[in-house]
């Protein structure tokens, strides 16, 4: 399965830890073009996330590439993990070490 490995305990763990942003504010950009923003409440293996207290970023209705100032109040929502392109939190970021780099083996010469 996409974003999914097998830990040290045997099970199947998600890529992404978003355990550290629970009950902090996240950014998700959803496949189709969709941006949501809000606290982030719960997720699974699947990266289903429930965001609360979340709004839409709307888009420009001449250029549906861009986003506007103005906002929707969506209030508690579930993003679907198939949807979900990128999460990203909204109080900065930071750098991580790369989790596929461990698996990756040099080539026999």
């Amino acid at each position: 399965m996409w974003g999914l490995c097998v830990g040290k305990s045997g099970r199947k763990e998600t890529v992404l830890d978003l355990a550290k942003f629970v009950d902090r504010g996240v950014s998700v950009k959803l496949s189709g073009g969709r941006q949501v923003t809000g606290t982030l409440k719960g997720y699974d293996q699947l990266l289903n996330l429930v965001l609360d207290e979340a709004t839409e970023n709307l888009r420009d209705s001449d250029d549906p590439l861009k986003t506007t100032d103005q906002m929707r109040q969506l209030g508690l929502i579930v993003c679907r993990g198939t949807a979900v392109m990128l999460v990203a939190p909204t109080d900065g970021t930071e750098e991580i070490a790369n989790p596929f780099l461990a698996n990756e083996t040099p080539a026999a010469t």
